[in-house]
């Protein structure tokens, strides 16, 4: 049990941390949702995409004021340490506090979005809170697409106010984010024998923090695709070699913490890849002092694999990880500190989506405030990889959701938070990708504002959450309802 204030919120988030909940694998937390409304005995009713909405009548008193619907994502990115055995289907997540932040062992903690989905229910449960009509809308698989966004009933919801719960700085108040999407390449290749006369050494890059491909694409992070691209490039020019495998990243919305490969060397070059990785590492360290102090690139010896990759596709793929831009492209002229397009070169794999072998996969994902500009970044990422004769394809996109500073439920919320911690809310755009683009494609007269607690390293299994935010949300949620527009 998570013992901490409000003490409501709280356990309804230890509920959810023992509910399997990955992202496409909702069922389980999608039925105690279910079982929830039942429980409560309130009107609930799920869509086709699995999105569960849950409503409730307003208290005494408030009857006359515009109806809110509040939005989390009840999926959770799946990412843990090497060394961590932890069944994301299986297992419940293992909590922990230090120095004020709600930590999981060696996992992602899943606060992202259960934080969100907690107060909701806590709202949804209690029958002291003072509020007008609330519906409470929780989507699917926000992490790996936006799923329940994209296919959410147009008539689901009533209100024409929504506020969304997944952002994760507290006094920070969201009116607009980036749109993106994905642009994958396939390099297909032939698989050779391996030469039982060479000796087989993987390189590794670890330590590296990872996160969120919006939110911290801007930090200078290190991303293991790279730092393991430019180490097999700069390998090159040292001695011949063949590659047997590669693996970096995972998810196309994190930024990459760890890669590995194998080659297979002549015995007589041995010394002269160690001396080479060794001095490859000290170089990489110094360049992401101060920001990913941890990274390592590391080379030991491994087992004969049974294949390789053929010469010339290899140094394709090699030459295109290297070429592929990541990072941010350009910032925003109109907000300042805002990045307004980047690139995130999330993942290398041996085999495709499909699970087909005999191709090397890679995927990216573009974000950016501005549709051109999102389609000059995926054009910049789909000539490189054309140019190294891949072929090269997108994921459907999201749209963006431009800012409108003159919104009602925005003076509401500015003016509650003044009222309450006697300071001014920060009021930004977020180069993160965000539901509301979606809702606002689909429910064009929506007011909208987006905010949270406070988190860091979401997407890795160094996400945290500052409890003390929690608290501070809690009180500025339940105060906005209270003081929520009066119909006309």
């Amino acid at each position: 049990m998570i013992n901490q204030e409000p003490k409501i919120v709280f356990e309804y988030f230890d509920q959810l941390t023992k509910i399997p909940r990955p992202s496409k694998k909702e069922e389980k937390v999608i039925a105690f949702l279910e079982a929830f409304a039942k429980e409560h005995d309130l009107p609930f009713k799920k869509d086709k995409a699995g999105n569960v909405l849950i409503s409730k009548p307003a208290t005494k008193g408030y009857e006359n004021r515009k109806s809110i619907v509040l939005q989390s994502h009840m999926d959770m990115v799946c990412e843990k340490n090497k060394d961590v055995d932890f069944n994301f289907d299986t297992d419940a997540i293992q909590t922990y506090i230090e120095d004020g932040w709600l930590k999981a062992k060696g996992t992602t903690l899943g606060a992202d979005n259960g934080i969100g989905v907690a107060m909701e229910l806590a709202i949804l449960a209690s029958d002291d809170v003072e509020h007008g009509p609330v519906e409470c809308l929780f989507t699917v698989d926000e992490e790996t697409g936006l799923t329940g966004a994209m296919e959410l009933e147009r008539s689901f919801f009533e209100s024409d106010i929504l506020l969304n719960l997944d952002s994760e700085d507290e006094g920070e108040m969201f009116i607009g984010c980036a749109g993106g999407k994905g642009t994958m390449a396939e390099f297909e290749y032939t698989k050779t024998y391996a030469d039982p006369n060479r000796v087989y050494l993987q390189i590794d890059v670890k330590g590296l923090r990872g996160g969120h491909s919006g939110g911290d694409i801007h930090l200078g992070l290190g991303n293991a695709v790279k730092i393991l691209a430019r180490a097999l490039y700069e390998l090159g020019a040292e001695v011949d070699y063949e590659l047997a495998s590669i693996d970096a990243g995972n998810l196309h919305n994190a930024i990459a913490r760890e890669g590995h490969a194998v080659i297979g060397i002549d015995p007589s070059d041995k010394e002269s890849v160690a001396i080479c990785i060794n001095n490859f590492s000290a170089l990489v360290q110094d360049e992401l002092k101060g920001v990913d102090d941890g990274v390592k690139v590391t080379v030991s010896t491994t087992s004969t694999p049974d294949f390789c990759i053929d010469l010339e596709s290899s140094d394709r793929l090699i030459a295109a990880l290297i070429a592929c831009p990541h990072g941010v492209l350009t910032m925003s002229h109109a907000i300042e500190g805002l990045v307004e397009t980047s690139t995130n070169l999330a993942s290398v794999k041996m085999q495709n989506k499909e699970g087909d072998d005999d191709v090397l996969f890679v995927e990216t994902s573009q974000r950016s405030s501005h549709d051109s500009l999102l389609e000059m970044v995926g054009d910049m990422v789909t000539a490189t990889f054309s140019l190294a004769e891949a072929y090269v394809y997108e994921r459907d996109g999201y749209p963006g959701w431009e800012p409108n500073m003159d919104s009602e439920i925005l003076k509401v919320v500015t003016d509650s938070y003044k009222r309450l911690f006697d300071k001014e809310p920060q009021v930004k755009a977020i180069h993160a990708g965000l539901e509301c683009g979606l809702f606002k494609e689909k429910y064009p007269q929506l007011d909208m504002v987006s905010f949270g607690p406070t988190m860091r390293d979401v997407h890795s299994p160094n996400e945290r959450m500052e409890i003390a935010t929690v608290q501070m949300v809690w009180d500025h949620l339940l105060d906005i309802l209270k003081h929520a527009p009066v119909q006309a």
